[in-house]
């Protein structure tokens, strides 16, 4: 009998998230449905997302999880920063074959796991307690009919590796109906005017579609973002697939739905498109 392993629940606890399922869909619905629908000049293939607690960050989020709402994806590639040391500095994928969330379990694409292993020295890991992954799961669960999950964590960040792992997403969903996710903060614990400069210099290279700027300003300090890696290495695969033009959905900081605003969190949505009917 073939072994089932779920993750469980570690950001369910009334801080990150709501414990609550009732409670949870309800939130992530009302972020989603108070943001606008865009007129974007393709298919989203690529979505940037903040991972902060959902009051700092859900609306930024649930902005970008609108553009993408009831789409007929039916796998999700979630690549996420490690925030704990658990990838030993490489990558690595948390080894169960579903994750679980008050809202249900998400099945993992265990072929596609072994297949990735393929292209990427990769571990596999148990007993993470990463956020950057988990907190994205409830607004994919509430926005997509239905999917398949392959979850990504990034130790290292180097642009050698964010190309390589893009490169191997792209050619393992190639023949796939796939959105790619990159999870990320932005700048953290500047002064709201400093933030905003440097959440706009990070900003440019994304929205100006160019990774391997983005990449060389990463490892510069020229660009600031948790995630940084993840966003680079999911915008060279959607290159690869045909993504052409990357448009900012909501900017916001810590310092619009909390008070102190000396040290902020900057939190950005994000959409990749590419033309529609493009093969690739």
């Amino acid at each position: 009998m073939t072994e089932q392993r779920t993750r469980p629940a570690v950001c369910a606890d009334d801080r990150w998230y709501p414990a609550s399922g009732a409670e949870l869909r309800r939130e992530v619905n009302s972020y989603i449905e108070s943001a606008k629908t865009l007129d974007l000049p393709g298919e989203v293939i690529g979505l940037i997302a903040p991972h902060a607690g959902y009051y700092f960050s859900g609306h930024v989020a649930g902005a970008g999880y609108r553009q993408v709402r009831d789409g007929t994806y039916d796998l999700v590639v979630l690549i996420g920063p490690d925030h704990t040391g658990a990838t030993m500095g490489g990558l690595a994928v948390p080894d169960y074959s579903a994750w679980h969330t008050p809202l249900g379990d998400v099945s993992v694409d265990m072929g596609l796991v072994a297949e990735l292993g393929h292209f990427v020295t990769m571990r596999r890991i148990r007993h993470d307690r990463e956020h950057s992954l988990e907190v994205q799961l409830p607004f994919l669960q509430v926005a997509l009919p239905s999917f398949r999950l392959l979850p990504v964590m990034m130790g290292s960040q180097s642009p050698s590796v964010c190309r390589e792992l893009g490169t191997a997403v792209a050619q393992l969903v190639r023949e796939k109906r796939a959105l790619l996710v990159a999870s990320t903060d932005l700048s953290h614990y500047h002064p709201e005017a400093v933030a905003r400069e440097l959440d706009h210099n990070t900003l440019q290279y994304i929205l100006s579609f160019d990774p391997e700027g983005l990449c060389m300003a990463l490892s510069r300090d020229q660009a600031h973002a948790c995630g940084g890696g993840p966003v680079a290495a999911m915008m060279f695969a959607a290159r690869e697939l045909g993504a052409e033009h990357a448009q900012l959905v909501k900017y916001a900081t810590s310092g619009d739905v909390w008070p102190d605003r000396a040290q902020v969190v900057g939190y950005a949505a994000v959409v990749l498109t590419r033309p529609k009917g493009r093969s690739t």
